[in-house]
């Protein structure tokens, strides 16, 4: 059978169609095609290409709760990533020098059912606030020169996917262009902060685009979990410095 992918349209057998592993090529061939039987396949490569890339992120999603487990989140102790972030140098934003709050007695057992009942969202760790506000202060000063990003907290501050392109951006400045984003199109913005950050930095996709649009705002502890794993990564790839371990 002839194939026409010039122009996005397509004559691709069934199974031409599944071998294709890019989202986007597929969408463009669905915007193009004309013929309802062509579409009709190529609605049902995405739909199984989506779903492979859900069941993908749900066994990322799975491992990294595994490796939390194994580090003592079950039991309320600090994550390794949590650790990471409170010793690193901040460049822009110096650490501020208060003292660990102590969670509340009922931290340890919050933060198992979390991890117990968190399939779409993985829970944060423990809340140790001068960590969770080190974190916050490196995302500020890292996106501070990106226009119509103002971090202010791990929710609302993260609504419409600008903050999370600007952060992958900041790290990747060749992957994308900034100045053509839409702040009025939050999936795709999302989309392409964590296909980015996953294509290049590794992080996984712990976020889901569909259920971060269906959200008034997004829920902290996932926004916290994912910009910890975010932070590891670029950690691991020598991007971030952290001063020497005692």
């Amino acid at each position: 059978m002839e194939s026409k992918t010039s122009t996005g349209s397509t004559s691709l057998t069934k199974e031409e169609l599944a071998a294709i592993e890019d989202e986007e090529v597929l969408n463009k061939m669905l915007d193009n095609a004309t013929d309802f039987e062509e579409r009709r396949m190529i609605r049902a490569a995405l739909r199984d290409l989506m779903k492979k890339k859900r069941d993908k992120r749900e066994q990322d999603r799975g491992s990294r709760q595994q490796d939390l487990k194994q580090q003592g989140l079950s039991k309320g102790g600090t994550t390794a990533v949590a650790v990471s972030v409170g010793r690193a140098s901040m460049n822009q934003q110096p650490a501020k020098n208060n003292s660990p709050s102590h969670p509340s007695p009922s931290a340890g057992s919050q933060a198992s059912a979390a991890v117990a009942s968190a399939q779409k969202c993985p829970a944060a760790a423990p809340n140790i606030k001068n960590v969770k506000q080190m974190l916050l202060d490196w995302c500020r000063a890292k996106t501070e020169p990106y226009e119509g990003v103002d971090i202010q907290n791990f929710s609302s501050s993260w609504k419409d996917g600008i903050a999370f392109c600007a952060l992958v951006h900041r790290f990747f400045p060749d992957a994308f262009e900034y100045s053509t984003l839409n702040p009025y199109k939050p999936r795709e913005n999302f989309q392409l902060a964590f296909s980015t950050a996953e294509r290049l930095a590794g992080c996984p996709a712990l976020l889901d685009a569909d259920d971060l649009v269906q959200m008034k705002e997004p829920d902290w502890k996932c926004v916290y979990t994912y910009i910890q794993e975010f932070y590891r990564c670029l950690v691991e790839k020598g991007l971030v410095k952290t001063k020497k371990r005692l």
